[in-house]
């Protein structure tokens, strides 16, 4: 049997195809999957607005306890300033990393500052670093050994040395 190079239709057992993809069908298939996510991202876009007014249609009333509730009664979207002034303390956590933040600043601050630890009983507080200069220029205290126990106890050991030398 004959194979036909010219003609792309002709049955090739074992070559390799003989015509190219145009690019005017690479263009029509992006295009074509471009219109078909719009059609998918409307619809869903569709979908979570019907869901969210049936939801919010089902929503129970708010807490008669609360006091000052507001006026739209959608209690998954409360202003801030309504959470400051309403409830009382202590209050959930609706912003734990600029809490933590804070927190944490704070404790830097205490840190790396001077001020009173004690006011009434006149202790200061200095900070870390200039507290490390001043413990490696003193060094650490050193107690006396007359002021310790220790000391009659290293008395008998000190009269058998000055007794071997003798």
């Amino acid at each position: 049997m004959a194979i036909d190079h010219d003609n792309p239709k002709s049955t090739d057992i074992g070559g390799f195809e003989r015509q190219d993809i145009s690019g005017s069908g690479v263009l029509y298939f992006f295009l074509a999957l471009a219109a078909g996510t719009l059609v998918v991202v409307f619809f869903l876009v569709g979908v979570f607005d019907v869901l969210d007014k049936r939801s919010n249609a089902k929503q129970g009333p708010p807490n008669p306890l609360s006091a000052n509730v507001p006026a739209d009664k959608d209690t998954r979207h409360i202003p801030k300033e309504y959470e400051i002034k309403a409830f009382p303390e202590p209050r959930l956590e609706n912003d734990e990393r600029s809490q933590l933040l804070g927190i944490i600043t704070a404790q830097e601050q205490t840190l790396n500052s001077y001020g009173w630890a004690d006011e009434n009983s006149r202790t200061v507080r200095i900070p870390i670093d200039r507290a490390m200069e001043l413990l490696a220029q003193r060094g650490l205290p050193v107690h006396q050994q007359g002021a310790t126990g220790n000391s009659e106890a290293s008395a008998p050991a000190a009269k058998q040395k000055k007794d071997k030398k003798k």
